[in-house]
């Protein structure tokens, strides 16, 4: 589940968060799990990838991952991203534009501490994305975390990240494929409001 503090008061904030109730009331399985898209400029290569959305706090999306696995080096390089949200139990994805960045060590700390020592144990263990001869040594190199390291100090080389989007599509689908598509863009301080033909 994703966690809303303070959530923002403006028209897409609002229905981001009707449109996560009722999916959440229709029963959807994974509804924190967003797709992340991102460029890498030294590769020249688009990527995607699901993560666990845990907060939006005021305006900010907030996951958590490794600062040294490949997506990072993606956001360090493009900090331009696509976010996707898909609730199949309602027919509704949820198209999101935004800049990301990291958040603060402070609140990364706080976050890690008040988090499951099993978590952090796997946190610390991983050298995400990175090859390892075995998965019998991914589970070695767990458990030996999970024994010998301070599982309330966060690594310096995870953290949170977080994106203020600029850009929403609220897309309802329907059987008849009239598809209902309705565009917020940010132009300044104001979200404009449009209808895309399905």
């Amino acid at each position: 589940m994703i966690q809303f503090n303070n959530l923002s008061q403006e028209i897409p904030y609002l229905l981001f968060k009707e449109k996560y109730d009722k999916a959440l009331n229709a029963g959807q399985k994974s509804i924190e799990a967003i797709s992340i898209s991102s460029y890498s400029k030294e590769i020249k290569e688009v990527d995607s990838r699901y993560v666990n959305l845990k907060f939006i706090s005021n305006n900010e999306f907030i996951f958590f991952s490794n600062y040294d696995s490949p997506k990072a080096a993606a956001f360090n390089s493009h900090s331009q991203i696509a976010a996707l949200a898909y609730w199949a139990s309602i027919n509704v994805q949820i198209r999101i534009k935004a800049k990301i960045k990291k958040t603060s060590n402070e609140y990364n700390q706080k976050y890690f501490f008040d988090r499951l020592e099993k978590k952090n144990a796997l946190a610390i263990s991983s050298n995400q994305s990175k090859p390892i001869d075995s998965y019998s040594l991914v589970k070695k190199n767990y458990k030996q975390s999970l024994e010998n390291d301070d599982l309330k100090k966060c690594p310096e080389y995870w953290g949170g990240y977080s994106f203020i989007p600029y850009y929403f599509e609220f897309w309802e689908g329907h059987h008849s494929r009239l598809n209902k598509r309705d565009i917020y863009e940010l132009d300044g301080k104001d979200w404009i409001h449009s209808i895309l033909q399905p």
